[in-house]
């Protein structure tokens, strides 16, 4: 269980001198956040301490009595080669640094060194490391094709194999401390998947989320960050900012892709920095919540454009995840067709009616702009006019005939239906493919075939016996 500790695995301090393991365990916790923190006196006893707990980084010094720096940094390396190892020295000597480097230390540091640039040393140091975690046990997943937590995702309603992915993909990232960037369309259910990477990380803390978009610079600052009594006129109280309501947990920021670029800064500085300041206050404090943020806008393009800065997308998309579309996931359609009139009916207090067998198939030749949000509009639409034991297709036919077929290709990629090194099909060939396409896409329903083709029913049906006249 995730009790907050940073990182999630454990940091072993091996040094001689009782002061400096005490002064070094103060200046990672105060100036890094970093209190998952192990300390070993005695070098002959950090093995047996990297066998027992879960270290994953080793902070070693290299003058020590009975066994030395050096020695225990090659056993180390030999016996959990997972490990990484940072020698923090009172040897300021190129050559033994470059030596402790090709033995396999992922740094090397000497005591002296500026805390600020030790802090940062170690944290990239950890940063690394769960990054080789995280993919060791994305592979294991893979590999195994299971899920260690579903119920993490019983909120989320698919059969779909890509959101299977994603499921993988957030078990592998969820002990991470590091942002998390979720993308996917207005509608793909963006928030139910921070709320099961909120539940996989096993925070003690809440999940707070907070839609960005319309905020200007100092609503943001105030929401975020808080404020002092006196920071401006009205604030006759201290209030917490949401960083330290979600101390602990996680703090979702939706629709991050609208964040002005004065916010960004702000937002960049919280993270790079791993602290804040509340309005009216000189005193900062520490960034205790981990980072979630979401966007249906394409950001490179935003990048290129100037209005979304370059160092904050990289920042924030140490992790990524994609949501596909619903026209993407056309199986899970009925799935959540059933869920939302079930939802309707229960709270309308009516009894959910029968299915038609031809609305799956027609929903399923529907491009969803709206994706699951929309089709729970649908669902909800129907279920308030529904009369009688069947439900009626009205509602689903009204908003399907406005709106084009799904997946029509645009112009300009006409090319790629072609092979160049063939030649054209005839008129004729191209609509035998279309009639017998569209009739496998409508599952052998001739009229929502002919309104996937532009033709009416008896048209259709004109070709359907020409063609098999032939």
């Amino acid at each position: 269980m995730n009790t907050n500790r940073y990182p999630a695995f454990g940091v072993l301090l091996v040094d001689d001198e009782p002061a400096f393991l005490r002064s070094l365990s103060l200046m990672l916790e105060r100036r890094g956040g970093i209190n998952h923190l192990y300390t070993c006196q005695d070098s002959r006893e950090a093995m047996s301490i990297i066998a027992r707990e879960p270290i994953g980084l080793v902070l070693l010094d290299l003058t020590m009595p009975h066994l030395s720096g050096e020695a225990l940094l090659q056993q180390i390396i030999e016996e959990h080669p997972d490990v990484g190892v940072i020698i923090i020295s009172g040897l300021n000597q190129v050559e033994t640094a470059v030596h402790c480097i090709r033995l396999g230390a992922y740094d090397y540091f000497v005591k002296t060194t500026e805390e600020n640039r030790l802090v940062e040393g170690i944290k990239r140091a950890i940063l690394m490391q769960e990054m080789r975690q995280e993919n060791h046990a994305m592979r294991q997943r893979l590999m195994s094709n299971t899920l260690e937590r579903p119920d993490a995702f019983a909120d989320i309603i698919t059969r779909d194999t890509s959101m299977r992915s994603v499921f993988q993909y957030l078990e592998s990232v969820a002990p991470s401390s590091q942002p998390v960037m979720i993308c996917g369309e207005s509608g793909v259910g963006k928030e139910l998947i921070a709320r099961a990477l909120h539940t996989l990380s096993d925070r003690s803390g809440p999940l707070i989320s907070v839609n960005v978009a319309g905020l200007d610079d100092n609503v943001f600052a105030d929401t975020l960050f808080g404020h002092h009594r006196g920071a401006f006129t009205g604030a006759d109280t201290n209030r917490a900012g949401l960083i330290e309501q979600a101390a602990g947990g996680t703090l979702f920021l939706d629709e991050i892709g609208d964040l002005s670029q004065a916010s960004q800064v702000k937002l960049l500085r919280l993270i790079q920095e791993g602290e804040y300041y509340p309005l009216g206050s000189d005193r900062p404090k520490q960034l205790k919540a981990r980072i979630v943020v979401a966007t249906h806008q394409d950001l490179p393009q935003k990048q290129q454009d100037g209005t979304f800065r370059k160092d904050l997308y990289y920042r924030l998309k140490t992790h990524q995840v994609d949501i596909p579309p619903l026209r993407h996931r056309r199986q899970d359609i009925p799935l959540l067709l059933e869920h939302f009139l079930q939802e309707a009916a229960d709270e309308l207090g009516k009894t959910k009616p029968t299915i038609p067998k031809e609305l799956p198939v027609l929903l399923a030749n529907y491009a969803f702009p709206g994706n699951i949000r929309e089709l729970r509009a649908l669902a909800y639409d129907a279920m308030s006019q529904h009369r009688s034991r069947m439900l009626s297709m009205d509602i689903f036919r009204r908003v399907l005939d406005d709106c084009a077929p799904a997946n029509v290709p645009d112009a300009s990629d006409t090319a790629s239906l072609f092979d160049p090194a063939m030649p054209l099909p005839t008129l004729q060939e191209m609509s035998d493919l279309l009639t017998r396409e569209a009739m496998r896409r409508a599952e052998g329903n001739q009229s929502l075939a002919a309104k996937l083709l532009g033709i009416s029913q008896p048209a259709l049906s004109k070709r359907l016996k020409k063609t098999q006249g032939d």
